[in-house]
């Protein structure tokens, strides 16, 4: 059963639990018993349903409900956690003085009472999971399941999921401040198989797939959204039986609006992330308000994106979220922080702090990171290049955050001859290092394109859900990899 929206004033939902004001304030004592110097308690009640289809039957579906707090304590440099699945008062507060122990100073701190903050929302729901049964959620897979069967015969098998999931969260700190929210999700994804014959006259068989996700109810799958689900899933897998791996080489390569923002994620935001340079570990430590790209970039990480799966109203440490500018025309000019790094660079939280769950601790995380539209048309950015390799779509990445080196698989896109899209291509590694592809970006479209992907963001074995979105843009010179 999917989580309601609470309909209380805030703080109530986990009162009703046996978490009143007074255990508030008990459980904020004892983790600041030994004198930390601040500390933060994190609520999470959740729940999930998810069906699956493979083979034409309902072969998954489960639910899942995970309840506790965490709690965080700060001394100094120093952080103490622990967390606890019980909410009793005497768990509660046995977890808070084990994180207490961090800290060794004999004057405890003070703290306020609880007072709940009103939060925007940046994820209205019109038609709640809770009012959606199951034998709807049945219809709606066996349904994209037969529109891609019957989009081409080539497609040989589909599996289809749909999922939902809830949580509730409350932050409270000893300044007094008590944050509630509700953080809805859906998610939606088609994988076929197809078999045809390949460029060589030889049979082929390729898999792929599409998927899409947001902060929404069940309105999120609407006539456009779900014809585009099934359509892309089936147009990106047949796309592979006629697709070549190009040859090798350095080469000017277009990323194109949306998919490719993934190289926005890995190569460039993870080093923004304050703490990598607080540590002096990201390459880009010693390089605020230096250029660091062309003067018609600029980057953001913004958690308002009406709806996005990476919004968030509030962050994961009781902090206003926002859209926060990275790089402004070019110059690098703000970190995405949470309250640790704020505080080392003497600056406000930009609303960045974020967890998996109550069982981790907070750290800077991207939300929505997107590049800004430019000027130039998309068909004139692929007319620029004479031989190159636009990029559609990409299924993996990975960086080196220190080096800024990285690496991202191509899933499908095109060769560039004399201007114009020729043939298709699959199977792609694209290789390069961070700040250099940044400087590299000489040409910026404008098609900006957040995409509606599920993209999940994995950082010290923490993940969470983000986004990501670009346009059009050529990067002068990259190293493509491929089987040729």
């Amino acid at each position: 059963m999917s989580i309601s929206k609470p309909t209380g004033a805030p703080g109530s939902y986990f009162a009703a639990l046996g978490v009143t004001t007074e255990v508030l304030r008990e459980v904020m004592a004892d983790a600041l018993s030994k004198g930390g110097d601040n500390c933060d308690l994190y609520f999470e009640h959740s729940s999930s349903i998810s069906v699956a289809l493979t083979d034409g039957k309902v072969n998954r579906a489960s639910t899942h409900i995970s309840l506790g707090m965490g709690v965080r304590v700060r001394f100094k440099d120093q952080v103490g956690y622990a967390y606890s699945e019980d909410l009793s008062p005497s768990a509660l507060r046995i977890a808070a003085r084990t994180a207490a122990g961090i800290a060794n100073a004999s004057q405890p701190r003070k703290v306020a009472v609880p007072v709940a903050m009103s939060l925007p929302n940046h994820y209205p729901v019109i038609s709640p999971w809770t009012e959606v049964d199951i034998q709807h959620r049945v219809k709606m897979v066996r349904g994209w399941e037969q529109s891609a069967f019957q989009s081409d015969t080539r497609i040989q098998r589909v599996e289809v999921s749909l999922s939902d999931a809830a949580k509730v969260v409350m932050i409270v700190r000893p300044d007094g401040r008590l944050v509630e929210d509700w953080r809805p999700m859906t998610r939606a994804s088609i994988q076929c198989t197809a078999e045809g014959t390949g460029p060589d006259g030889e049979t082929v068989r390729e898999s792929n797939g599409y998927n899409i996700a947001g902060r929404a109810g069940l309105e999120y799958y609407d006539e456009q959204r779900s014809a585009r689900l099934v359509s892309e899933a089936v147009e990106r897998t047949i796309f592979l039986i006629d697709a070549i791996s190009p040859a090798p080489g350095e080469m000017p390569v277009v990323l194109g609006a949306g998919p490719s923002a993934i190289l926005l994620h890995e190569a460039i935001g993870h080093g923004m992330e304050a703490d990598f340079n607080r540590k002096r570990i990201s390459i880009y430590a010693d390089k605020m308000n230096t250029v660091i790209a062309n003067k018609h970039v600029t980057i953001v990480d913004d958690g308002t994106l009406l709806g996005a799966r990476g919004s968030i109203n509030v962050d994961d440490e009781g902090n206003n979220t926002e859209r926060t500018v990275l790089v402004e025309n070019g110059r690098l000019v703000s970190y995405m922080h949470d309250e640790v790094s704020a505080e080392h660079y003497g600056i406000k939280p930009t609303g960045s702090g974020r967890r998996q769950s109550f069982r981790h601790a907070p750290m800077p995380r991207m939300r929505s990171t997107v590049m800004e539209a430019g000027t130039l048309d998309p068909e004139e950015i692929i007319a620029s290049v004479s031989k190159g390799i636009y990029c559609k779509t990409f299924s993996n990445g990975a960086v080196h955050i220190g080096g800024g080196d990285f690496s991202f698989y191509m899933k499908t896109g095109f060769l560039i001859e004399n201007g114009k899209l020729s043939t298709p291509i699959k199977d792609v590694n694209i290789i390069g290092n961070g700040p250099e592809a940044l400087l590299r970006i000489d040409m910026v479209g404008n098609d900006p394109l957040v995409d509606e992907g599920g993209w999940t963001c994995g950082k010290d074995g923490q993940s969470v859900p983000v986004s990501q979105g670009m346009p059009t843009v050529r990067v002068s010179s990259l190293v493509v990899g491929g089987e040729q």
